[in-house]
């Protein structure tokens, strides 16, 4: 029975990691917490690695971080389960981008995410766009 769900979803995952490892990506929006933040990412490519090393890098500042796709019910085949987790171990503006994401939507040019916060009840949201 988990058979046909689970090939799905590692399907959508595997789909997105190849999409996501390909080329270079900026934030065309950030929003934390109902403020545009966009600006803190202005210039920044992204790479995404397949080892799982997410790289920022605007010509001068060269930053490493973690990024997975995670499936939070391997029972369901939805999207809407998979995590997108980003991890910089940062103290500046980079540390805002830690979390484990959740898709709105994702195609080969430009993957949308959100984060509903359970403290403060704010909503975060981040788009990714391919260079």
């Amino acid at each position: 029975m988990g058979t046909p769900n689970s090939n799905c979803t590692s399907s959508t995952q595997t789909t997105i990691q190849d999409n996501v490892g390909s080329g270079t990506w900026r934030i065309t929006e950030f929003i934390d917490s109902g403020i545009d933040e966009t600006n803190h990412f202005t210039g920044y490519d992204f790479t995404f690695n397949s080892s799982g090393v997410l790289n920022a890098n605007n010509g001068t500042n060269n930053y490493d971080g973690t990024w997975s796709i995670t499936d939070s019910n391997s029972t369901d085949d939805s999207q809407d389960d998979l995590d997108f987790n980003i991890n910089f171990n940062l103290t500046n503006d980079f540390e805002d981008l830690n979390d484990d994401w959740d898709f709105i939507s994702q195609t080969a040019t430009k993957i949308e995410l959100i984060d509903i916060s359970g403290g403060n009840g704010g909503t975060d949201y981040l788009t990714f766009e391919k260079n």
